[in-house]
């Protein structure tokens, strides 16, 4: 993993922009546009959405399908090759094209470029591999080369050898990719349970949808929720920190350029959903200092969130970093289908 550097800039701009849209409508009076504020809200559950979708998932599911790629899956794509390369020395010998002994020969120089190669890796996975595939048809070379069997019986074992190793490799990479599945859909999952389970409690998110009129009684709307209000300003700061969790594990363990990718999903969707924030929060709160409190958390969650999830997942591994982006996935995921949608 490559060196990754402290996204400051962003962290800035995502204070500044949530602050800035969240008392936007305390200090005007912009929140009596009703039908401004429910186009707001449609953009930003689409681009909440979609970052969620095209961004922050798939981003999560490469790191978390390809962070082995490295060590030990290097070492069974170079078992496979060889496999594959005696196989064709077999198809040789069954067409009648070389013999037992001269098939013997050519899998025993395969052999030899194989053992280069892992020298040029390394040692690392040595002890791992005492029983790999090259070693257990070096082990019936030798047997041919000693007298103890003849060619023939030594090309009829290494193709068991060949088709043993074929069968294992089959189950395993299914069990390793059923769990794989399993551990990436769970993250996900999590992550909509959790925002699922908070709304089942009371911690609501759809601080948009409930406007309802009664003019007749106070000349003027109102937005009404059975959760007290810091309560669901408590959602929704957990969801703005689950928006610098994604900034961060990404500025830890991908690229810049997936990492403004992250954050620009983020930053597109903060304005909207700090706005909204700060519209429930006048309608509910009776002093304005309230409000500014409320706007206030929900801003500096996403910024801290995102050092502390750089710094903790910064000696973490890519699975690690993964899974936690595709949490953060998971809660958007949520929000944007279940609570932010207009009716």
């Amino acid at each position: 993993m490559t060196e990754a550097s402290l996204p400051v800039e962003l962290i800035a701009l995502t204070l500044i922009l949530a602050l800035v849209g969240g008392l936007a409508p305390i200090f005007s009076n912009i929140k009596e546009n009703h039908d401004t504020m429910r186009r707001i809200t449609g953009i930003a559950s689409g681009i909440l959405l979609a970052s969620a979708l095209l961004v922050v998932i798939p981003e999560g599911f490469e790191l978390a399908t390809g962070g082995h790629d490295e060590h030990g899956h290097d070492e069974h794509v170079d078992e496979d090759a060889l496999a594959g390369s005696v196989a064709l020395v077999i198809l040789e010998l069954e067409h009648g094209d070389i013999n037992s002994s001269e098939a013997i020969e050519e899998i025993e120089e395969l052999l030899g470029g194989h053992d280069e190669h892992d020298e040029e890796s390394g040692d690392e996975h040595d002890e791992e591999s005492s029983d790999s595939l090259s070693e257990g048809i070096e082990h019936v070379i030798e047997e041919v080369e000693s007298g103890e069997i003849n060619a023939t019986t030594g090309i009829e074992e290494i193709e068991e050898i060949i088709t043993s190793h074929a069968h294992e490799g089959e189950h395993g990479d299914e069990g390793e990719r059923a769990l794989e599945s399993l551990i990436i859909g769970g993250a996900v999952l999590a992550g909509f349970v959790l925002m699922l389970v908070m709304e089942g409690s009371g911690v609501g998110h759809a601080v948009h949808e409930e406007h309802h009129e009664h003019e007749g009684e106070h000349g003027h709307e109102h937005v009404h929720h059975r959760a007290a209000p810091w309560v669901i300003v408590l959602g929704l700061s957990l969801h703005s920190a689950a928006d610098g969790l994604a900034i961060g594990s990404a500025a830890a363990g991908s690229s810049e350029a997936v990492t403004m990718l992250v954050a620009l999903a983020v930053l597109i969707h903060k304005v909207p959903a700090a706005f909204s924030l700060g519209v429930f929060s006048l309608h509910e709160r009776e002093d304005r200092n309230d409000s500014i409190r409320d706007v206030v958390l929900f801003s500096i969650a996403t910024p801290v969130m995102i050092v502390v999830s750089f710094f903790v997942l910064q000696d973490f591994d890519e699975q690690m970093i993964a899974l936690a982006m595709l949490f953060s996935g998971g809660t958007s995921l949520y929000v944007a289908t279940v609570d932010t949608l207009p009716d």
